[in-house]
């Protein structure tokens, strides 16, 4: 890995003073480096990678400099429209400069769900007209390329890419944060087999990219009820509530748990509304809020800092008027809501970390698709 700090000094000696994104694991150094370094008005953690790139646009509209967006190669989708609709040369010819991790590199091996982006990756940068180069983990070439995407983005007024590739700008393993003194009672593993108690057992569960799923997947295993009932949304990060609605909407019959996180909601928080407005009567969308990008690092996501409670009640959703903190709150939450007609929503505080001994996730996703399918097909 390349050393941070004169990283970021050559970006900052190249003109780029506002740094906006998504955290990612390939990034998660270069991320965590900017929230111990920056202000708060200089370094934004967005809520997803076109909200990131609409703000670094404003940035640059007001100061005239070089903003700098970072994003996993996932967030390319999001970033697509401001970058071809706003920021490309042919309309407001915006330069900021993009550093995007490289998931899914053909040249190492990945899950699934990273694999076609991956390849796509600089094909996709090709098409959008966006200049670019791949970061090696070479010292004095990563500081020159800094610089050229500095230059180059003011020269052209336009974005350049710089593509990560793993373990430039970020380390081989990640730390296991200590949870030790946390405020709150429950882990989020504790969470969701309190939900799995609590829900009625043919309950219908869908858990949102990150390790929600690596969880599920292991209490199922542990308990030996199996996955056929459950939906794995290990890629999609901010759908799995999306996901969740149109499944209750087609089985009315059966109650559909969503598990969700903070920053997954946020990411898409225009589907609360909508659900709201649909109002699946069978729906239970549950938020396992730790105030943080867990799974890429632990940077801060707004969870903690807004009532999300609050936001989904007035969205049209059912609540218990209060976030969740405890297990016996949150089995008391779920059985009331459970019997009450949703959709109904529950913003469940959780302390951050993860079993250090909790198996990686493994699993075929055609299998456990069809699997999934079918199950649900026959009860109904």
């Amino acid at each position: 890995m390349i050393d941070q700090k004169e990283f970021h000094k050559a970006l900052r000696h190249a003109g780029v003073e506002f740094v906006t994104g998504v955290p990612d694991t390939l990034l998660n150094d270069f991320c965590l480096y900017a929230e111990s370094t920056l202000s708060r008005d200089r370094h934004v953690i967005a809520a997803n990678e076109g909200n990131a790139i609409a703000i670094a646009a404003g940035y640059h509209l007001a100061t005239g400099s070089v903003p700098l967006v970072y994003m996993q190669n996932s967030g390319i989708g999001n970033a697509t429209n401001p970058l071809l609709s706003l920021t490309n040369r042919e309309v407001y010819s915006i330069p900021m400069v993009l550093v995007i991790g490289w998931r899914g590199d053909p040249s190492i091996k990945d899950h699934a769900q990273h694999r076609k982006q991956g390849e796509l990756t600089p094909v996709l940068l090709e098409s959008m007209d966006i200049p670019f180069r791949i970061l090696e983990d070479n010292q004095n070439s990563a500081l020159e390329t800094a610089t050229w995407a500095v230059s180059t983005a003011k020269e052209t007024s336009a974005p350049t890419a710089l593509i990560a590739k793993k373990g430039v700008l970020a380390k081989a393993e990640k730390e296991i944060m200590d949870t030790e003194d946390s405020i709150f009672e429950m882990s989020r593993e504790s969470a969701i087999k309190c939900i799995l108690r609590t829900a009625p057992e043919d309950a219908i569960f869908i858990a949102t990219t990150g390790r929600a799923t690596r969880e599920l997947h292991e209490l199922r295993n542990l308990s030996g009820f199996g996955h056929d009932m459950d939906f794995l949304n290990v890629g999609a990060m901010g759908h799995a509530s999306s996901i969740a609605t149109g499944i209750a909407l087609a089985k009315k019959e059966r109650l559909v748990v969503c598990l969700d996180g903070d920053a997954a909601t946020i990411m898409h928080m225009g589907a609360l509304p909508i659900i709201g407005v649909l109002s699946p009567p069978n729906l239970l969308h549950v938020v396992l809020n730790n105030g943080a990008h867990e799974s890429v690092g632990g940077q801060p996501s707004a969870g903690h800092k807004i009532d999300l409670t609050a936001i989904a009640q007035n969205a049209g959703y059912k609540t218990v008027g209060a976030v969740v903190k405890t297990e016996q709150a949150l089995r008391d939450a779920t059985q009331d809501l459970v019997a009450s007609e949703g959709p109904s929503f529950m913003d469940v505080h959780i302390r951050k970390g993860i079993r250090k001994d909790l198996p990686p996730l493994k699993f075929d996703h055609i299998d456990s698709k069809n699997c999934f399918m079918n199950s649900i097909k026959a009860i109904g």
